[in-house]
């Protein structure tokens, strides 16, 4: 950066530079790679190795379609129809909707390859490089475990004291999908326990996550 206007005391030059140097170094923390203006770099989601999870089972089976799904929306009064991973919302390409990123084509994980995982390390780890794991990290990602109150991925389709640029999406918390979205965030899996673990199987009856249909209570 060129400082153009001249300064008569030494003093008075220090404190442009100073000035200068962190202004820059501000801007390069907001552009995150490239100019300070670009996008952030890409970012390496770390591993769910131990601790809290949510269920990917059910995320995949009961969470993930509804991201799919042409939905009424009232926004501004005026009522329309869109998906929660359409263009200019949630797509992980074209969307503008925030932290929820969503990939549509993702392919879902085998019934086998889901049952393995729970014990089977290395079919664990293949399943987190797949795109339907993308959309169930970034789903996570925008959740307070066991509390569906606290939780963005809840909260912003409600309009439940907070903004969301989509517009009302459930009517209430009553709304099929809005209890689904609940069950899930209400229900993380054992501690020290994978997010494949086939105690997530009791949220299906039967306990089944190939035949069972999705529990929200």
């Amino acid at each position: 950066m060129l400082i153009s206007k001249t300064f008569s005391h030494p003093g008075a030059r220090l404190r442009a530079l100073v000035s200068a140097v962190l202004g820059a170094a501000l801007l390069s923390a907001c552009g995150g790679g490239g100019g300070p203006l670009s996008n952030p770099g890409n970012v390496t989601n770390p591993v769910i190795t131990g601790g809290a999870s949510l269920a990917f089972p059910y995320f995949e089976k009961c969470i993930f379609p509804i991201f799919l799904k042409q939905l009424p929306i009232v926004q501004n009064g005026v009522s329309s129809t869109n998906t929660c991973s359409g263009s200019g919302c949630h797509d992980s390409n074209t969307g503008t909707g925030g932290a929820l990123r969503v990939i549509v084509a993702a392919q879902p994980v085998s019934d086998a390859d889901l049952t393995a995982a729970a014990t089977d390390s290395a079919t664990a780890t293949a399943i987190r490089a797949t795109d339907m794991y993308k959309n169930f990290y970034s789903a996570q990602g925008t959740t307070v475990f066991g509390s569906p109150i606290q939780s963005r991925l809840f909260d912003k389709p409600l309009v439940l004291n907070v903004l969301h640029g989509g517009g009302r999406i459930f009517t209430s918390q009553d709304d099929p999908n809005a209890k689904l979205i609940a069950y899930w965030i209400s229900h993380p899996v054992p501690n020290g326990q994978n997010e494949f673990s086939a105690a997530s199987y009791s949220m299906f009856t039967p306990a089944d996550p190939a035949t069972g249909t999705c529990n929200t209570q």
